[in-house]
């Protein structure tokens, strides 16, 4: 494991930079940006930055309406639809905050769980926060089989990043700025989160896990990640733990 890297204290006022990549998110989506707007942030200011990745459900007209609604939020467009890893990418380059917090578009993740997320990095403790799924939070009794792959997933990652992680793929990840940019991310789909867990472990980034709630949702209220996904989940994790 490389030695932690350095990074200065935090400056004040912090400025949190909420990212939240958006595909055919029609029912949720309002409901996510007013629970965000409310947030208890610790202190922290607050922008939102939304990535609207070529939705087709009438989701990208009530974004536009919702932008001139909500001060704190900036709308980002793309051009055609890339994927999740993309959306991020586009978000992390246009946000502006000293944290920067990746938030789903649905309720899977609930915005009142900032604190937990963000006292690890505001005491100066963490260069990124995990929230993890498997920690004792209440969750929503779902799919077995969904938890299975993300043990076994997780464990692979663990296996080569040499982080103790129990949930790599959760949703809930908190950065500092410098950590992603010292990071080269290159996946467009849900193979962001093995790469990234992978990279912020080889700069040697202080990684914090919390607990937090989860209520996933079913194939029928919108869920998007398949059985696809977790194959190149475990290519990224080969790809990207054992050499950059």
């Amino acid at each position: 494991m490389p030695a932690p890297i350095k990074l200065a204290p935090l400056e004040q006022p912090i400025l949190l930079s909420v990212v939240i990549p958006v595909y055919n998110e029609l029912k949720w989506v309002e409901e996510i940006i007013k629970r965000v707007t409310a947030s208890d942030r610790l202190g922290c200011d607050l922008e939102i930055v939304v990535v609207n990745d070529c939705s087709t459900d009438g989701t990208t007209e009530l974004l536009e309406e919702l932008v001139k609604r909500y001060p704190a939020m900036r709308l980002f467009h793309q051009d055609v639809n890339q994927g999740k890893g993309a959306a991020l990418r586009r978000a992390f380059k246009e946000a502006k905050g000293q944290l920067i917090l990746i938030q789903d578009a649905d309720l899977e993740y609930d915005p009142s769980e900032y604190p937990v997320l963000l006292r690890p990095l505001i005491s100066g403790s963490a260069d990124v926060v995990f929230g993890s799924r498997f920690l004792g939070g209440p969750h929503r009794v779902l799919y077995y089989w969904h938890s299975v792959g993300n043990w076994l997933l997780t464990t692979a990652s663990n296996t080569l990043s040499n982080l103790n992680l129990t949930d790599m793929e959760t949703c809930y990840k908190v950065f500092r700025r410098e950590v992603l940019e010292s990071v080269d991310l290159r996946q467009d789909r849900f193979g962001f989160e093995p790469e990234v867990t992978a990279k912020v472990a080889r700069i040697g980034a202080r990684v914090f896990e919390v607990p937090i709630s989860y209520s996933g949702r079913t194939y029928e209220e919108g869920k998007k990640i398949g059985w696809k996904d977790g194959v190149k989940a475990f290519w990224c994790i080969l790809r990207y733990g054992l050499r950059d």
